[in-house]
């Protein structure tokens, strides 16, 4: 499942605080295309916030979807997450869209592929992209270690991690809140 090579995108739930966040670099093949690259959107006023790794097109086609999903079932994102992977997985021009979302709003965050997978991660952290386990293990280290941190700390920190040993991931990061 594990073949973009764009990016990381890193959620952390903590303390209360819903925080979400990306590096800014874009590849083409092997050479940085871009360096300052936007891979953060709000939705519903920023009640929701999603991340994406993966082809910038097929990625802002997926947004679309979602939030034409979100209007469908009300704002309900987990509704609207399930119901996305599954028209992502059976339609034949979806199916071949190559990237992946964390969405997440104040109660949840979850992480949609194209197989058909909404899933709710473990300690309440998600990790999208060619840097994530990097950020996962970090993100899991400072929850369990450095617990007085604040979630954005944490994204922050992750990112960094990651940009430091992903060379797909740089050092200029976009990190949003989720609104309550």
């Amino acid at each position: 499942m594990e073949k973009l090579k764009s990016t990381t995108v890193v959620a952390i739930k903590h303390n209360g605080e819903v925080v979400i966040g990306a590096d800014g670099q874009a590849t083409l093949g092997n050479t940085i295309a871009k360096s300052s690259v936007n891979k953060i959107r709000r939705l519903q006023g920023g009640k929701i916030v999603t991340g994406f790794a993966g082809s910038t097109a097929d990625a802002f086609t997926l947004l679309e979807k979602f939030e034409e999903k979100l209007g469908a079932f009300g704002n309900n994102m987990k509704r609207a997450a399930v119901e996305l992977a599954k028209e992502w997985r059976t339609d034949r021009m979806l199916s071949k869209l190559e990237a992946m979302m964390i969405v997440a709003d104040a109660q949840d965050i979850l992480i949609i592929s194209g197989t058909g997978d909404v899933i709710e991660p473990d300690m309440e952290i998600a990790t999208i992209g060619s840097g994530s386990m990097y950020a996962q293990s970090a993100a899991r280290a400072l929850k369990k270690f450095a617990p007085q941190l604040s979630a954005e700390e944490m994204v922050r920190e992750s990112l960094g991690i990651a940009a430091d040993v992903c060379i797909y991931t740089n050092h200029n990061l976009v990190v949003e809140k989720v609104t309550l």
